[in-house]
């Protein structure tokens, strides 16, 4: 019997709240817990509502601090579509179905926003080689990068907060058993 408010989805929902939290913190740019919430809240709860709703409020709260901007369609797509990669993942909580999934993720995210901004309109052409314009221009984007370009901050941003992230559930189940996942 899976309850909203067991001690598991109570400590889940804290981790990803305060995940979310570190958008409001200076960080490099695009190095950020977003993407690892979302795949972490897809995999880590067993309610596929909660799985979805704890991770895109935690944006969305976020988002009313920072302010919106014309492609969030695109950004909570994104955000919706990793999280269902967690659920996928959470069959298999391994270090290879994580990886993969952190993979996946972060060139998801890349896909989909660039495309958002590409459907915008009034930068590129709207046919394909305005399309494949947006994602080189999108590559270049990422020059300004920590870790250099092709959106290593990104995926980088995603390998460091999925591995606290999932870390910290592990640890945390392995220390206190009432927060283990029951299996069925």
């Amino acid at each position: 019997m899976n309850q909203i408010l067991s001690p598991r989805n109570l400590f889940i929902a804290g981790v990803v709240i305060l995940a979310g939290m570190t958008r409001l913190l200076d960080h490099p740019f695009n190095f950020t817990a977003i993407g690892a919430m979302a795949l972490f809240g897809g995999a880590a709860f067993s309610d596929r509502r909660m799985a979805l709703a704890v991770p895109v409020l935690a944006m969305f709260v976020t988002d009313l601090i920072l302010g919106f901007h014309n492609t969030m369609v695109y950004v909570y797509a994104s955000f919706i579509a990793i999280a269902l990669i967690g659920m996928i993942i959470s069959r298999r909580r391994s270090f290879g179905a994580i990886a993969a999934g952190t993979l996946t993720s972060s060139a998801l995210f890349f896909l989909v926003t660039n495309f958002g901004v590409w459907m915008n309109g009034g930068l590129y052409t709207p046919d394909f080689s305005g399309l494949v314009e947006c994602y080189i221009a999108g590559l270049a984007f990422y020059d300004h990068s920590f870790f250099g370009n092709l959106g290593l901050n990104t995926l980088m941003g995603d390998i460091f907060f999925n591995g606290i992230l999932f870390g910290a559930l592990a640890l945390a189940e392995r220390k206190f058993p009432a927060l283990a996942k029951v299996r069925s």
